[in-house]
């Protein structure tokens, strides 16, 4: 008697997955389930029924789909994970539904309106090794893809599949929504954990905002040297400025138990400081307080802002050594006004905002020359003016001896530190820049931009435990500023984890010449020649005298020769002349 023969197909297979279903269910099953009944209804049986594709297998927290087309299958997922990345924004995050998406092609087996085979096995497995809210691929289906989609997928590398006896190749969304991995619920420290919001600007100038600024960075700063505390870094916490979200949900997306909101109001000679202390889940006040002040009194209330959360949230003030310095960093408020106008600049992006920067700076140490925070950042920003790493001898050497000037009026001063760390590595002087580091980091173990700066030090001292730092700085400040993908970048590259490498660099809004020269040698490392040559072509467009000898003479701060040949072996690969 003759064997039934058995049907197969090729298809592209699409597993898709919510992440953590169980925590959802437990934490509201009706909610839960309304909501992926709405997602549904509203958003993937559409973009499925669009792009050609049926719903083999439908789930409660997820979905298997067949496509006829590797194209319309990953098309599919994009604008999917997008939609519902939109569609989720302002949902709680313990509440916000993210998918990750795993996608295959291979021969499967048709038993009725069932499929089954190596084909589903696969796209599953590939939807597991997904980000939140990311898409994976398998070779094959990168392959299919070349020249028919402009959707851009990074080398992960090889992955033994569980149950699979060989090897797959996987690809990952280059693009994957970073909001669907931000917005997830972060876990509380053991700490007493805060966050302080910008203190609303009172004064009926808009430009004076820079000032009520200036006080909440001042306050942040002065929580930030109690080790007791885990305080949020500035950048992340005024992501929240403007934003019609409650502190509940503030404080379950930056992972903190406690949100300081404030307003400053000047006028003439006097200031007005409230503040108020708030636990973030119930919403309930803590303390409340309003100091009216003449201006010459500023740093006193923020001492005793700093002082009182201290006292409510640890029950004790920290050791003298850990408090600010005895003496108020100036006695003169004109000095105090230019050097917050000189950081505001300072962060801007407008072509002369480093020459408005140094002339404020050199403003302010006019006024008080005995003022250690301004004379730091007058030493750093000459230097960020004459190119960094690149930067004559001579400037660096000033700008050195003006730094160690600012250490020694007041070495208690975590910015003073840091800063003069990084004129010391533009200096190539790796173990003085890491001496300052550390001494930084000690007096301020919540300064974020500090670890991150430790953890790129580390990656270029070809230190394992680079990633370590860079991720406890990202705890600090999970809405950080993009140039941290440029650290992320550098530490990936010196690991050998190109694709990573190459993720980073890609989130950076705009390729600065050091990122795009590295992800040229990123990509030629993961053997990924075209994108390689596109990078390098663009590299001698905009210098077309480029070489790598030139490049590694002005601007390379890798320490160690076999790292150092690591990059000029990729550059090489990328097509760069020596």
């Amino acid at each position: 008697m003759a064997s039934s023969r058995v049907e197969r197909r090729l298809a592209a297979i699409m597993a898709v997955d919510i992440v953590g279903y169980s925590r959802l269910v437990e934490t509201d099953e009706a909610r839960t389930l309304a909501g992926i009944r709405r997602i549904r209804a509203q958003i993937s049986d559409r973009l499925i029924a669009e792009h050609r594709g049926r719903v083999v297998k439908l789930m409660g927290d997820g979905a298997i789909i067949e496509f006829g087309s590797v194209v319309d299958a990953v098309a599919c997922a994009v604008a999917l994970q997008e939609e519902v990345t939109k569609d989720q924004a302002e949902v709680p995050s313990e509440h916000r539904i993210v998918y990750r998406i795993g996608i295959s092609l291979g021969d499967v087996v048709v038993e009725g309106d069932d499929l089954l085979g190596d084909g589903i096995n696969i796209a599953a497995r590939l939807e597991a090794l997904a980000n939140p809210g990311g898409i994976c691929v398998s070779d094959t289906v990168q392959k299919q893809l070349a020249g028919k989609s402009s959707v851009a997928f990074e080398d992960i590398g090889e992955r033994k599949l569980k149950n699979m006896a060989q090897p797959v190749r996987v690809f990952r969304w280059a693009e994957a929504t970073v909001a669907a991995v931000a917005t997830m619920p972060l876990p509380l420290p053991e700490k007493p954990s805060i966050a302080v919001l910008p203190f609303d600007n009172l004064s009926g100038q808009p430009e004076e905002t820079y000032f009520s600024d200036g006080i909440t960075e001042d306050i942040i700063t002065g929580l930030a040297r109690f080790h007791s505390l885990f305080v949020i870094a500035r950048n992340s916490s005024f992501a929240f400025r403007g934003k019609p979200i409650d502190v509940a949900e503030i404080g379950r997306r930056l992972g903190v138990s406690y949100l300081l909101e404030g307003s400053v109001r000047r006028a003439g000679e006097r200031v007005r400081i409230s503040a108020q202390l708030v636990e973030a889940a119930a919403g309930a006040h803590v303390w409340a307080e309003r100091y009216d002040r003449s201006l010459d009194d500023v740093f006193a209330v923020q001492d005793e802002v700093a002082q009182v959360i201290v006292s409510a949230l640890v029950g004790r003030i920290e050791n003298a050594s850990l408090k600010r310095s005895a003496q108020t960093p100036t006695d003169n408020l004109t000095a105090y006004d230019c050097l917050l106008r000189g950081i505001a600049h300072f962060r801007g992006y407008a072509a002369d905002d480093n020459q408005k920067a140094c002339e404020m700076f050199e403003r302010a140490v006019e006024l008080d020359p005995h003022y250690a925070v301004a004379h730091a950042y007058l030493a750093y920003v000459r230097v960020a003016m004459c190119g960094h790493a690149s930067a004559p001898a001579e400037v660096l050497a000033a700008s050195r001896t003006l730094g160690m000037h600012a250490v020694e009026l007041d070495p208690q001063e975590s910015r003073c530190h840091r800063l003069l760390s990084g004129l010391y590595l533009y200096s190539r002087d790796h173990d003085a820049a890491e001496h300052h580091l550390r001494r930084s980091i000690d007096l301020n173990p919540n300064d974020a931009d500090g670890l991150i700066q430790m953890g790129s030090l580390l990656a270029l001292r070809g230190r394992p435990d680079a990633l370590g730092w860079m991720e406890a700085a990202t705890r600090l400040n999970p809405f950080h500023p993009t140039w941290y993908n440029v650290d992320f970048g550098v530490a990936f590259y010196s690991l050998r984890r190109y694709a990573e490498a190459v993720q980073a660099f890609k989130r950076l809004p705009d390729l600065l010449h050091g990122s795009r020269v590295r992800l040229a040698a990123c990509y030629a490392h993961l053997g990924n020649d075209k994108e390689a040559q596109v990078q390098a072509a663009e590299i001698m467009r905009l210098n077309p005298a480029f070489s790598i000898a030139e490049y590694f003479r002005t601007s390379i701060l890798i320490e160690r020769e076999e790292d150092r040949e690591h990059l000029r072996e990729g550059l090489i690969k990328a097509g760069l002349p020596e």
